[in-house]
C-alpha cells in the first residue's frame, strides 16, 4: 500500500500465477485525482488501439465507457452532495451548493460466476490459475453471447476497421504481466494507489479497514461494492463507492442470465410433455 515504497503490492514482484493464488483490483475513488495514467498503461501495454478521438463537449471524461478498446475508464462524476464533513463555500451570495466530483477507474470485475465464461460456446474464455477470467483472441468465433451475458456491460466486440474486428475482448487482468511475476500495469503506474493489487482475501480485508475508516471521518455513505450475495457471488475487481452504485453505472444487484436456465428447461419440459398429449389424444380420439 502507499507508503510502502517497493514493499507494496502494487510495486514488488510475485508468484500469485505460480502458488495458484487468487487475486484481485480494490479501486478507491477518494484517493483517484482523475490523471488517467491507468487508461494510458493498459492502452500501451496490451497495445489496445485507440477508440475514436471524439470531444463529447458534456465532461472531461471523453473516452465515456469501457468497451473492446477501452479496457480501463476513469469515470468523471459530478454530483450535488457534500464530500463526507465538507462545508460548501458561498457560491450565489448566501447560498451555499454542496458539491462533489469524484474519479472512478472502472474494469473488468472478473466475476467469481462470470456469465461471459458460461456462456462461450468455444471455451475462448477461460479462468486463469489468480481467478482472472481471459479472453483467447485467437479461439474466439465473435458470437457476441459473452457481451449479452455480463451483466455489467463490459465485454465487446471490436468493431471496423479496428484490428481483429469482429472478436470481443476486455481487461486481460494483464495476465501475461502476472505469469513474469508483474503488477498489471494500470495499477502499475497509478500515482496514488487509487487502484491496489494483490490477494483477494487481503485486499477484502483492506477494504472493509477503509470503509470504517472513512466512516469515522463522516463519509457515512462510503461503502464497498462486492456483490457476494448475487449470482454472481463476488467480484474480483471491487470498488468503494460513495452513494448509489447506479451513479457510477453498477447494478445494485447483478445477476448472470444462467439462472433463468432452471425455469426456461422447466417451462420447455411442460411444453413438450403438453405437446406429446395432444399429439397421443388426437390420433387416439380421431
Amino acid at each position: 500500500m502507499i507508503g510502502e515504497g517497493l514493499l507494496s503490492t502494487n510495486q514488488k514482484r510475485h508468484h500469485y500465477v505460480k502458488d495458484g493464488r487468487t487475486v484481485g483490483f480494490y479501486t478507491d475513488p477518494t484517493v483517484c485525482i482523475g490523471c488517467k495514467a491507468c487508461e494510458v498503461a493498459c492502452k500501451e501495454w496490451n497495445q489496445v488501439p485507440d477508440d475514436g478521438f471524439v470531444w463529447t463537449g458534456n465532461s472531461y471524461d471523453n473516452t465515456g465507457a469501457l468497451g473492446a478498446s477501452t479496457w480501463r475508464h476513469v469515470l468523471f462524476l459530478e454530483q450535488p452532495f457534500n464530500r463526507g464533513p465538507q462545508i460548501a463555500g458561498p457560491m450565489t451570495g448566501a447560498q451555499e451548493a454542496p458539491f462533489r466530483w469524484l474519479f472512478l477507474s472502472n474494469v473488468c470485475k472478473h466475476c467469481e460466476v462470470a456469465g461471459c465464461l458460461e456462456s462461450c460456446p468455444t471455451g475462448a474464455i477461460i479462468r486463469t490459475e489468480t481467478g482472472g477470467v481471459f479472453v483467447q483472441d485467437d479461439i474466439c468465433n465473435g458470437c457476441g453471447y459473452c457481451v449479452v451475458s455480463c451483466p455489467f456491460g463490459v465485454i465487446e466486440r471490436r468493431a471496423k476497421p479496428q484490428p481483429k474486428a469482429g472478436g470481443a475482448f476486455k481487461c486481460t487482468f494483464c495476465y501475461d504481466r502476472q505469469r513474469d511475476g508483474l503488477v498489471p500495469a494500470c495499477a502499475k503506474t497509478c500515482p496514488t494507489e487509487s487502484i491496489l493489487f494483490g490477494p483477494l482475501d487481503e485486499l477484502r480485508a483492506h477494504a472493509a479497514r477503509r470503509v470504517a475508516d472513512l466512516h469515522a471521518l463522516g463519509y457515512t455513505d462510503a461503502h464497498n461494492y462486492d456483490p457476494q450475495e448475487t449470482s454472481v457471488k463476488g467480484i474480483h475487481a471491487s470498488f468503494l463507492l460513495l452513494g448509489d452504485p447506479t451513479a457510477y453505472g453498477l447494478p445494485p444487484k447483478p445477476d448472470v442470465p444462467i439462472i433463468h436456465l432452471k425455469a426456461s428447461w422447466g417451462a420447455a419440459l411442460i411444453t413438450a410433455i403438453g405437446a406429446l398429449v395432444a399429439t397421443i389424444l388426437t390420433f387416439s380420439l380421431f
